[in-house]
């Protein structure tokens, strides 16, 4: 039963991880949105991105094929999960200094101009598009870790639960703390270059990322705490 239980708890921690870049990316995108059709948007992209792994999962041999080398330049090995990952973190560092740049020229000037409130099908486009890659470092990482496809299946399927339930508290959380927006934007941005850096075959520890993204939220929740009082007083 241990061998059964260890190995599926295991891989539900390390999607549900892996799964929280998601829910961000998707709840800043939903922001643009009229309130009606966040909801929509976000379990769009979740039910989609549960879909995607298990067709996906269906397709393992030819995922793992992604990772044999296509070409070499100057001693570096490309292969097709590389370029998949470069193109998915150089597409998540652009959105995400985007979102940064209209965020601080809003600040500095009510007249800048804001970012433009997008269509429902153009942000459901770009959730699948980081979705796709995502899902696939997903699949690959899970392949390493157990052999049993049904625990995989399985994984994928309380993972996509889970962040249902929390993906509308993130949201609500993230949309009334501006500050905590532009601290999500920069994780997701560290998560774009890590995905270029294994690209390349450097891999940096996602556990380093998590820990200084949870210690900069750790600062700015006592920080926002402590303006609260000085607030009142005056």
């Amino acid at each position: 039963m241990t061998e059964i239980v260890v190995p599926l708890l295991s891989l539900i921690c390390l999607e549900v991880i892996l799964g929280i870049d998601n829910i961000i990316f998707i709840s800043i995108l939903a922001d643009k949105l009229p309130e009606s059709q966040r909801n929509k948007l976000r379990y769009w992209g979740i039910g989609l991105a549960m879909v995607m792994r298990l067709c996906l999962l269906a397709l393992i041999s030819w995922i793992l094929k992604l990772d044999k080398t296509l070409f070499t330049i100057s001693d570096v090995e490309f292969s097709g999960k590389g370029l998949i990952l470069i193109i998915g973190g150089l597409f998540l560092i652009y959105k995400s200094t985007k979102e940064i740049y209209h965020k601080t020229e809003a600040l500095k000037s009510p007249e800048a101009e804001l970012p433009k409130k997008g269509s429902f099908g153009k942000l459901l486009g770009e959730v699948i598009i980081l979705d796709l890659v995502f899902s696939i470092d997903s699949i690959i990482t899970a392949v390493g870790m157990v052999q049993e496809l049904w625990i995989m299946y399985t994984a994928v399927i309380v993972t996509v639960l889970i962040m249902l339930v929390a993906s509308k508290p993130i949201s609500e959380f993230i949309t009334k703390h501006p500050s905590f927006k532009v601290l999500a934007l920069c994780f997701l941005m560290m998560i774009g270059v890590s995905l270029i850096a294994e690209g390349f075959h450097f891999e940096i520890p996602k556990g380093y990322i998590y820990f200084s993204m949870a210690f900069a939220f750790l600062v700015d929740v006592i920080q926002m705490n402590t303006i609260k009082p000085n607030k009142t007083v005056s």
